[in-house]
């Protein structure tokens, strides 16, 4: 009989709770820190609200739900991680904070136990190096809701062991997620990769060629994509948005294709974080309303276009460069962003060389190192290739 895997999850924020639920729905044991009570005490409750959520909806019998619960052990003392296989953490985005914790971590488990961080934006290697063996540390970053959504990017950093990847690969895979390898840079897949959807919206929107609700109806009635750029932004909270975005620019040393926006900055320095605060791009206090859309097909389409040529300029780039494969690329902008194609395969329906002549285009107008064709894309054009 194989052995009952014992995870543990450090930090029992909302992707820690998640990360939590969904080990314990896949059977096993759990062990969720936090040195903070209330943060327990609040897990406790999300959990336990979430699994009640599903028995009245017949999705869950009381049996089970009870077995998943009793799975979840919550505890603020971190020698009772010791028998952990694996110890996922989720806490605060600071790397020193990140360092000190695994330091301690690796004090406490078997020399066996696979360290993994669930950053979205930090280097891996660079959590690694507070441990005395860095084989054993891997990314494993999650998207939120943890239980609902699909993808999981597994980051081996230089330091991963190849066992260690295999393993957390293995374990994810087994917990019914869809997982994608991706390297250990900054934003690792879809947060590099989605960077322009927000960022070439905003554009759009600061030189007044197009209002936030015509961006985001172009995007939805022409692309298809279920949100549009500010009401996603809004809904993610754009002081995380707009944190992973300076945070990918600083690591990838300033290149202009990455440079956050003045409109965010002063969103984030207002607490204008969208939904959660009420405001952001948009109102959502009671009683307000939103602007009608322009309808505009010829603004739409080239709203349109040229945030899509964007987007796949970067996802060329990210697999020539070999951040991840063409297939695993694909499946992470549609299983972790929710894209409707993915979009290596929308290159070849859209056009390898409309996509190019757009960007040519814009670098031609702007002179701005924003507007950088991919050199795959442009060899892919000369040699006549495709994608698939």
């Amino acid at each position: 009989m194989q052995k009952q895997l014992i995870v543990g999850v450090a930090g029992a924020g909302a992707m820690g709770s998640g990360i939590a639920q969904v080990a314990a729905f896949a059977g096993c044991r759990v062990v969720l820190f936090d040195p903070f009570q209330k943060s327990l005490d609040k897990a406790s409750e999300s959990i336990h609200s979430s699994i009640a959520k599903m028995v009245e909806k017949g999705k869950l019998d009381a049996a089970r739900s009870a077995a998943i619960q009793s799975a979840i052990a919550f505890t603020a003392n971190p020698e009772e991680l010791r028998s952990s296989d694996i110890i996922i953490e989720a806490i605060i985005e600071n790397l020193e904070v990140k360092k000190d914790l695994f330091s301690k971590l690796e004090a406490v488990v078997s020399d066996q136990c696979i360290l993994a961080t669930n950053t979205s934006s930090l280097a891996v290697v660079a959590v690694a190096s507070a441990c005395r063996n860095r084989e054993r540390v891997v990314g494993i970053h999650f998207f939120n809701p943890a239980f609902l959504m699909p993808l999981v990017e597994i980051i081996p950093a230089f330091t991963t062991s190849d066992i260690t990847t295999r393993k957390a690969k293995e374990i994810i895979d087994s917990w019914g997620k869809v997982t994608v390898l991706a390297k250990d840079t900054p934003g690792f897949i879809v947060n590099r990769i989605a960077r322009p959807f927000y960022g070439e919206a905003i554009r759009i929107y600061e030189e007044g060629i197009a209002g936030m609700e015509d961006i985001d109806e172009a995007m939805r009635a022409a692309g298809g994509f279920r949100m549009g750029p500010f009401e996603l932004m809004d809904f993610i909270g754009n002081d995380i948005n707009y944190k992973v975005t300076e945070t990918v620019w600083e690591q990838m040393f300033f290149d202009p294709r990455y440079k956050p926006s003045l409109t965010q900055k002063r969103l984030f320095e207002a607490g204008l974080f969208g939904k959660k605060s009420g405001r952001g791009y948009y109102d959502y206090t009671t009683g307000a309303t939103r602007r009608e859309p322009e309808q505009n097909p010829v603004k739409s389409k080239y709203i349109f276009e040229r945030i899509l040529a964007m987007l796949i300029n970067e996802a060329a780039d990210a697999m020539y460069l070999g951040v991840a494969s063409r297939d695993d690329i694909d499946t992470a902008m549609t299983k972790g962003v929710n894209y409707p194609n993915g979009l290596l395969k929308w290159a070849d329906e859209f056009g390898i060389r409309k996509v190019v002549g757009i960007i040519d285009a814009l670098r031609d107008d702007y002179a701005d190192g924003r507007y950088r064709t991919s050199l795959l894309l442009k060899k892919m054009v000369a040699e006549n290739r495709s994608f698939y």
